[in-house]
């Protein structure tokens, strides 16, 4: 990456998956002039502590400026965005951006994606990946445009998932894998090297795969849908956040359970397993067993309402599990 100043970047981002990229890019000598993150949000009991995003935390330690607008269209930040006068702008892990904020700069504005595009357009890409089962995901970067996640393909890297990976060890890979893919794009577009491809480029026979938001509802476990696959893979795909639940009954009282890991157990034979209408609990020492077509799920770390996170050993010592709703 050239040292020179010349070339002015805005960064826009909010957790921690963004700010490796933004560390990454000032240790490559990128000039980056500001910074666009959320509003600090209001955390505590009576929502009166402020907390700032990990990306505002890390831009105002390098003395970068940061600008937490409310509304991106906003005339007040749209003036202080133009006072910068940003060559090409940068957003990974933000919210979806008008046009008059990403066609602003003249090299224009690019986004890191947690996906091999255009599968798995949306909010959650790593969660959905690993819930479908796939084997293999990636990154990729590409120039915005008026569609969510649809616009000309730059770069794409892979990498694989292994099968006990759950959602934050991709995040983690995908974290470190996009903060080089960042800066090679910043290198290709800089030099005036960059080809952008559209994304009909890319399209196979196979069907796409959208990743929506995630809300508490989604996490529910819906025992008679699963497999013992399926089930697995519902559970490391929201692990550990927002975490997989379901229902069970707890020493006589129905209640929610989070499950943070699980592992399959070969089937025993002998007529045990479930089937679509009878996934059942089946105690085993000191382990919990869910019967599933296919097998059976150890659930292996779990939370009670209203308790910690703990091995499930610990949560049977004084807790009867009786059954799964």
């Amino acid at each position: 990456m050239s040292n020179s100043k010349s070339f002015r970047i805005i960064f826009m981002g909010t957790p921690d998956f963004a700010v490796q990229s933004l560390r990454r890019l000032l240790e490559e000598g990128c000039n980056v002039v500001g910074v666009v993150t959320m509003p600090d949000k209001a955390i505590g009991r009576h929502h009166d502590v402020l907390q700032a995003s990990p990306v505002k935390k890390f831009a105002l330690e390098k003395g970068i400026p940061v600008l937490q607008p409310e509304k991106l269209r906003d005339e007040a930040f749209l003036s202080e965005l133009r006072a910068l006068k940003p060559d090409l702008q940068i957003v990974v892990a933000f919210r979806m951006l008008p046009q008059v904020v990403w066609s602003l700069p003249p090299m224009g504005t690019f986004n890191l994606h947690a996906a091999l595009l255009p599968q798995y357009r949306g909010a959650a890409p790593i969660n959905w990946a690993i819930i479908n089962g796939d084997t293999e995901t990636g990154i990729t970067t590409f120039f915005l445009d008026e569609q969510i996640d649809t616009g000309r393909i730059i770069l794409q890297e892979r990498t694989p998932i292994a099968i006990d990976d759950c959602a934050e060890d991709v995040h983690d890979k995908l974290m470190m894998q996009g903060a080089e893919l960042v800066v090679k794009t910043v290198r290709l577009i800089e030099s005036g090297q960059a080809k952008a491809t559209d994304q009909s480029q890319f399209m196979t026979d196979e069907p796409l795969r959208p990743a929506p938001k995630i809300f508490k509802e989604t996490c529910q476990i819906k025992w008679k849908e699963h497999t013992m696959k399926s089930a697995y893979d519902f559970i490391r795909g929201l692990s550990p956040y927002p975490a997989a639940w379901t229902q069970v009954i707890a020493n006589g009282k129905e209640t929610e359970m989070k499950v943070f890991k699980a592992s399959p157990v070969p089937s025993k034979g002998g007529g045990n397993d479930g089937d679509k209408n009878d996934a059942h609990i089946v105690r085993d020492g000191d382990r919990l067993l869910v019967a599933l077509p296919g097998g059976y799920l150890s659930l292996d770390e779990v939370q009670l309402a209203g308790k910690k996170r703990m091995p499930i050993a610990d949560l049977l010592r004084g807790t009867n599990i009786s059954n799964i709703l």
